[in-house]
């Protein structure tokens, strides 16, 4: 079971070949090719290899399937006995992809 650690938008993911998931919204069009160069650490069979920070020549390949956005989310903020509020919503971004390589 092989498997990278990589790093997108500030937050880090643990895939595997064939995983499809959900990353920050990417600036790039859909059915594109996309390649994560900061990879955390990469597991072969047997091995284990951490980069410090990043595994040099560590290469994560993805197709991106779509983009979207999240559920909304409500931000309701209010002042007691002020008599003051304010509702507001919010929709997150999002790009979902599929890894197709991982290349250490």
């Amino acid at each position: 079971m092989a498997y990278a650690i990589f790093e997108t938008g500030g937050k880090q993911h643990k895939v595997e070949v064939g995983q499809a998931l959900f990353v920050e919204k990417l600036e790039v069009e859909e059915g594109a090719e996309i390649t994560f160069e900061k990879v955390l650490a990469v597991s072969g069979d047997e091995s284990l290899t951490v980069g410090s920070p990043y595994v040099a020549g560590a290469v994560v390949k993805a197709k991106l399937l779509k983009h979207g956005k999240g559920k909304k989310i409500i931000v309701f903020t209010y002042k007691a006995k002020k008599n003051y509020k304010r509702k507001q919503g919010h929709r997150q971004p999002y790009s979902q992809i599929e890894i197709t390589a991982i290349e250490a």
